[in-house]
This record gives structure tokens, C-alpha cells and sequence, in this order.
């Protein structure tokens, strides 16, 4: 898990599995990524390592780091899909192709992005 791209997908992944039920386990991270759970559980324990997660009980949370970085990747995956969506691609695509830009658009690219999609159909939350 030596990349950028492998630790904001768990962290977004958390976040996200956070907001629609409140607890996450390594069993839900397994099933929403479609990777093993042992798989997860290495991945776990490094981001515990890198002070991004707690566990506690086999209940894991995004510490106040791990908040703030989930958030930001989260953020851009909202507004990439809602700008691509904006120019005519699917849903399904604009989501897909909103996973892979989210990780490598520089933060001007992106804030001018954000901006000008929102002048056009408003905040990314719609």
C-alpha cells in the first residue's frame, strides 16, 4: 500500500461506508472493494501505522487526519463526476473516470474545476 492512489481509496472508502450505516468493519471495506479480507486487514493495520484509523473492537474510524484526507479525495470524486457528467459522459463512467482523476488532478486544476462546474450547475452535493 506504498501509493497515494491505494491509501485515499481506503480512506475514501471508510468515509463513504461511515456515512451510509456509521460503523465500519474490515468485512464492509472487503465487500465494497471486492478484495479479501485478509487483504484489508494488512491495509489496516499500515493506515492504523500512518495514524489515518482506530480500531477498536473490530470497529473501525478515520482519526482527524484520516477525516480530513478522505474528505478532500471524496470532494474531488463528487465534483470530477459531477463536471464530467455536465459534459455529457454516463453516470457510471463519469463515477469510474471521476476514481482514477480524483488521485492525480493538481489542487489549481481542481479548485478551478470545482469552480467554474459549480457557476455552471451548482454546488456538487445536488
Amino acid at each position: 500500500m506504498k501509493d497515494k492512489q491505494s491509501i485515499e481509496n481506503y480512506l475514501e472508502t471508510i468515509l463513504v461506508l461511515s456515512l451510509r450505516g456509521g460503523t465500519v468493519r474490515s468485512v464492509d471495506i472487503a465487500r465494497e472493494l471486492g478484495f479479501t479480507k485478509p487483504s484489508i486487514s494488512v491495509a489496516m493495520k499500515k493506515l492504523a501505522a500512518q495514524g489515518y484509523i482506530e480500531t477498536d473492537g473490530g470497529l473501525i474510524s478515520l482519526t482527524s487526519d484520516g477525516k480530513r484526507r478522505a474528505a478532500a479525495v471524496y470532494e474531488r470524486h463528487r465534483v470530477i463526476t459531477k463536471a464530467l457528467m455536465a459534459l455529457g459522459v454516463s453516470e457510471a463512467t463519469a463515477k469510474e473516470d471521476a476514481c482514477l482523476i480524483e488521485h492525480v488532478i493538481s489542487d489549481e486544476s481542481f479548485d478551478c474545476l470545482k469552480t467554474r462546474i459549480f457557476e455552471l450547475v451548482g454546488d456538487a452535493e445536488d
